[in-house]
């Protein structure tokens, strides 16, 4: 039997939390930092942006697509899964990321985590799904459906799609994700629903934190840097870069109540990203 390892954990949010500019975070509204423009040449950015994008047309046109039609057939969807995993670690080869993590040794390869990340750029999710751990599912947007082939083989690797805009069935996904973490999965969220603008950490959503309170799973905070800069939002370029995740502590969820304890912990869990992405703006 596997040995545990020790735990690092917050407590809930109270005077200790992380601190950025000076104060604990007390409320769930947007934050900015600092952002240096990339002095490199935004021509060869756009031509490596339009190269990466592709890259990942070839990847999901050539490679999953037949892969998926084939896995299918045989009834073994889930083998599509170390396919997903060298597809996302050979597309930030094609973008120029080198990728840095740091924290492994705050996750138990024997839990199941909801990852509660940072979100400014399509790096992250690659970025997420690679490194964070070996059995990884992530929470999308529901417009990612949409693509075609890629929205399809979405199911494949226990990506599930939520529709904020339609409770019942947005409850309905959590269900979902609840199963896949019954199985010994974690789940990766992008806790701000969207991609923020570079320098930016847009308020949380609170369905990964509905999710960690429904199956007793910690939530692990976890800060992204420099993918702003590599291929921000509304930008059009792409450069190269290493990229930098940071895993922190978890916060334990079990036996907390919902309703009592959701803020203070959705409060923690971004005092702890805050904190670790303004010590990264003031250092560089």
């Amino acid at each position: 039997m596997a040995t545990a390892i020790p735990e690092k954990t917050h407590s809930l949010a109270t005077s200790a939390s992380p601190l950025v500019g000076g104060d604990a975070i007390s409320d769930n509204k947007l934050l900015t930092f600092p952002v240096k423009q990339s002095s490199k040449s935004r021509f060869f950015g756009k031509l490596r942006y339009w190269w990466s994008w592709f890259v990942a047309g070839s990847l999901i046109l050539l490679i999953a697509a037949p892969s998926m039609v084939f896995l299918s057939i045989i009834n073994r969807r889930m083998w599509l899964f170390p396919l997903c995993k060298w597809g996302a670690r050979t597309w930030l080869n094609a973008c120029g990321a080198k990728v840095k993590v740091t924290g492994l040794d705050n996750v138990d390869p024997n839990r199941s985590y909801v990852f509660a990340s940072n979100h400014r750029s399509y790096l992250d999710t690659a970025t997420l799904f690679f490194y964070a751990g070996s059995k990884m599912g992530l929470v999308a947007k529901k417009e990612l459906l949409k693509v075609p082939i890629f929205g399809p083989g979405m199911s494949f690797v226990n990506i599930i799609a939520i529709d904020r805009s339609n409770p019942e069935r947005a409850i309905e996904s959590m269900r979902k994700a609840k199963q896949v973490m019954d199985d010994g999965y974690s789940f990766g969220v992008f806790v701000e629903g969207t991609r923020a603008m570079p320098g930016e950490l847009l308020p949380f959503k609170k369905g990964a934190f509905h999710l960690a309170f429904q199956t007793g799973s910690p939530i692990i905070p976890v800060a992204i840097r420099n993918t702003d800069r590599m291929m921000g939002k509304r930008t059009g370029v792409a450069y190269a870069g290493e990229i930098e995740m940071v895993l922190l502590p978890p916060i334990e969820t079990a036996g907390l109540n919902a309703d009592e304890h959701l803020m203070d912990v959705l409060l923690e869990t971004r005092s702890a990203i805050a904190a670790e992405l303004a010590k990264v703006s003031a250092s560089g």
